[in-house]
């Protein structure tokens, strides 16, 4: 209990690289212990350490960390408008699009249409080369959720893969790179796009036996169809091959911003088992364990996109375009989020693919219950402690959601969110359907209903 308290500290030195490097040297875990005291290899492994440390900080990350400190909440009105919840909603949140944007056409710049070369594929390729596995069980948990049964509904919508393909087309039109640069540098990023997919895959497997959730996508969670041990060992199976990947990539850059993904969905989970533990926690630390669990992922994915396309000699590719590909990625997955968190209150089971209110019946506190909380705190963080488990808990926190009008508030707030990416990439990328489409991705992620 004291080290999960430890490790949910925002400024915690659990999570110091520093401070990890000291322990492991106290540990003996510096590399130059247990060599079976040959003092010529000792000597040898130190010279060469000198060696690399006169070329390479091995203690310095290359990625400079996001403070995560701007959440845009005090954008979202108060206004009281009795959204409706678990029913259709009276207002429709829209999202403002900058001028010069070409209006959605299917034949031009829809995201999902003009993508579709790049990812329709990608599930497959995954189950058929990447996850395969001698062992028949963890070979079959492993592609539990990228085979094309019953319909390839298990596949999810593929938002990760989408948004690095289009993002790594947009970044493509900068430059005037030779077609064989192209296509080396294409064939990275489409990797990338697959090394993504396979680590969110991963997490969902880890989060369905944290949570005990029943169903995922509209089908048995793995852990149902597998049971709990081969359910995890199926998600490390998956960040191992997706660790592979990773380095075969062969760019330092990428690899340091996914390893930090997977470090940061860790930290999302300590901090989502502590807030259910306590069962109260803020608004800004419910955004910033959102941000680890998912946006994290989707910011990262954006950014080492954009890597790879410098990397391919196309010298336009500025570290303003990476950093935009990164704050585009980050609004996206912080506004997806919100978004799920809405739909919670107002989609079905079958438009959702799990039952409604599970974030309720899970005694998870989500953003509309943090903004009916701020004006109905006196009655509702009492239910919030108590994880919506006394009589008529959850009726009373739909009350104050709906007097609130919370989920209208998240949905805005949502919708700011993705006003921000959209502006992160017409700011840094010449105008071309693929960052356009990029615009309509961003207003898909809100106005969706699954």
């Amino acid at each position: 209990s004291s080290l999960l308290e430890e490790a949910s500290k925002r400024d915690s030195p659990f999570w110091d690289e520093k401070h990890n490097s000291k322990a492991n040297k106290l540990n003996g875990l510096n590399g130059l212990n247990g060599l079976n005291g040959d003092t010529h290899n000792i000597n040898e492994k130190v010279d060469i350490e000198k060696r690399l440390s006169s070329v390479v900080d091995v203690d310095t990350p290359l990625n400079k960390p996001d403070p995560l400190d701007q959440w845009y909440l005090e954008s979202v009105s108060r206004n009281n408008d009795n959204q409706a919840i678990n029913g259709e909603a009276k207002e429709r949140i829209s999202v403002r699009i900058p001028a010069g944007i070409a209006s959605l056409d299917s034949r031009i710049n829809d995201p999902f249409v003009l993508s579709r070369p790049d990812v329709h594929d990608i599930s497959a390729t995954i189950g058929n080369d990447l996850v395969g596995t001698d062992h028949p069980v963890l070979n079959s948990a492993a592609r539990y959720f990228f085979s094309d049964e019953d319909g390839g509904k298990g596949k999810g919508k593929q938002v990760r893969p989408v948004m690095v393909m289009l993002l790594s087309r947009a970044i493509m039109q900068e430059g005037a790179n030779t077609s064989h640069l192209n296509n080396h540098v294409l064939k990275s990023q489409r990797r990338l796009a697959e090394i993504t997919e396979m680590i969110h895959t991963a997490s969902l497997f880890h989060d369905d036996v944290i949570d005990n959730a029943d169903t995922r996508r509209g089908k048995p969670a793995a852990h149902r169809a597998f049971g709990n041990k081969m359910a995890i060992l199926a998600g490390d199976y998956l960040l191992a091959r997706a660790s592979i990947c990773l380095a075969r990539l062969r760019n330092v850059d990428v690899v340091e911003c996914m390893s930090t993904v997977i470090e940061h969905l860790v930290r999302g989970e300590v901090l989502q088992i502590k807030d259910s533990r306590t069962g109260v926690a803020d608004i800004e630390g419910y955004l910033r364990k959102n941000f680890y669990k998912t946006a994290s992922l989707m910011a990262y994915s954006c950014k080492s996109a954009a890597i790879l396309g410098a990397a391919g000699s196309n010298e336009n590719v500025s570290g303003e375009v990476v950093e935009a590909a990164y704050r585009y990625g980050k609004h996206i997955g912080v506004a997806f989020q919100l978004v799920d968190d809405a739909l919670d209150f107002e989609g079905s089971a079958l438009s959702l693919g799990k039952p409604a209110l599970a974030d309720l019946h899970a005694g998870l506190s989500t953003a509309p219950v943090f903004f009916a909380a701020e004006t109905h705190g006196d009655e509702l963080i009492p239910a919030m402690v108590r994880k919506f488990e006394g009589d008529c808990d959850i009726e009373l926190a739909l009350n104050c959601i709906r007097e609130a009008d919370g989920v209208r508030r998240t949905k805005e707030l949502a919708a700011i969110h993705a006003e921000l990416a959209i502006d992160a990439v017409v700011g840094a990328l010449e105008p071309s359907p693929y960052r356009d489409s990029l615009v309509h991705l961003a207003c898909r992620v809100v106005d969706r209903s699954r």
